[in-house]
């Protein structure tokens, strides 16, 4: 490489920040399987494209795990995933969170000591369909299924089923309801 390219790599990049950038583009031509050895996860695990893995030496997983397309997994503050679960398409799952150093204005990478970082843990054979997000620190129970467009801010147990799109349509057509039996109570 010539010294015009490589005046845009520096030398204080963590190893770790450019390992990641590597392991992306070195993966982007692997089928499922393939990225998913390459990334030491387990006997029948697969791993679609432009999934991430942050921190993955903090990541436990079971076996037979499939993470969809642009599934993120923050491993930073420690990550479990059961055997047998899926992890759908744009779900996001974390372990940490940074605003601190936002609303300090000290977005800096040596004030990393101000993220929070909780371990985040998922059950055996749970599906999460995409998109969706589990904060920091939530535990889902095994056998839990977890609607699109969901946030899990808190533990789910064993067996839950997790739509709260579901409840907030059910809210929608109940005001809808209440809303049409005014105006029949305006009309007397």
């Amino acid at each position: 490489m010539t010294d015009e390219y490589m005046a845009f790599f520096r030398d204080d990049t963590r190893f770790d920040i450019r390992r990641q950038a590597l392991h992306s583009l070195a993966t982007a031509a692997m089928s499922d399987v393939e990225r998913a050895h390459f990334y030491g996860l387990p006997a029948g695990c697969r791993m679609r494209e432009g999934a991430k893995i942050i921190s993955p030496e903090n990541l436990v997983i079971g076996e037979n795990v499939w993470i969809g397309e642009n599934a993120i997994l923050d491993a930073s503050g420690g990550l479990e995933i059961g055997s047998n679960t899926s992890i759908g398409l744009g779900v996001y799952l974390w372990t940490h969170d940074s605003h601190k150093l936002n609303l300090a204005g000290d977005n800096t990478p040596e004030r990393r000591d101000m993220i929070r970082r909780r371990r985040t843990k998922i059950g055996n054979n749970c599906f999460i369909a995409g998109p969706s997000v589990v904060m920091p620190g939530a535990i889902v129970g095994d056998n839990c299924v977890i609607a699109p467009l969901s946030m899990v801010k808190k533990n789910l147990p064993e067996g839950t089923v997790h739509a709260p799109y579901r409840d907030f349509m059910k809210l929608e057509q109940r005001l809808e309801e209440l809303e049409r039996e005014m105006a029949e109570l305006k009309k007397d």
